[in-house]
């Protein structure tokens, strides 16, 4: 009696059954094993002579207390900070930052429409802009320039709602605020 050949079809879904299970025990262990830490980046004056750096601290700042708990963005307008909160309320990422001129409520808020690129109400080109709220007419977002410059003084009387930050921080940002999640506002 001749040998009965496997159809191809059982050895794809033997192969891919198999890379399912390997993947599998691969995140397993990954989980298990040492997590990265935030690290505090913090934007700087650029040529222009913008606005000045906020003053580096020796340790990490630690989430604001009154943040509330679980997977969130908690943005300080006293420390001009933002964390990135995972769902075990541990900062994955903290970071400072240049706000505008119009400052959101403390509250909470959630995530609403993002926008890949555009120009800001201050002529400079950004990205990765994720608005969050309004207030006093203005919306209220995190944001980016495409440069990775701080934003230049507004002229006198101009309202903005733009909260900007280093490129690298609103690439972070961008990719852990989708749509839907909370934001908190800290005095």
């Amino acid at each position: 009696m001749p040998a009965r050949r496997l159809p191809s079809w059982v050895w794809v879904t033997g192969l891919t059954v198999g890379a399912v299970v390997a993947v599998t025990v691969l995140t397993v262990q990954a989980d298990k094993g040492p997590q990265p830490t935030a690290t505090a980046a913090r934007p700087s004056a650029s040529a222009t002579g913008a606005q000045p750096t906020p003053t580096k601290s020796a340790a990490p700042t630690a989430v604001p207390d009154g943040s509330g708990s679980g997977r969130r963005i908690v943005y300080s307008l006293g420390q001009k900070r933002v964390w990135l909160v995972d769902a075990s309320d541990a900062a994955r990422r903290t970071f400072a930052v240049w706000p505008g001129t119009v400052d959101p409520a403390p509250g909470t808020y959630t995530v609403g429409t993002r926008t890949d690129a555009t120009t800001g109400s201050d002529g400079v080109q950004i990205e990765h802009i994720v608005y969050f709220a309004t207030a006093s007419g203005a919306n209220i977002a995190f944001s980016s320039a495409v440069d990775g410059s701080s934003p230049p003084p507004p002229a006198e009387g101009v309202r903005t709602g733009g909260i900007r930050m280093k490129t690298a921080d609103g690439d972070a940002l961008w990719t852990f605020g989708e749509t839907g999640t909370t934001v908190v506002v800290v005095s």
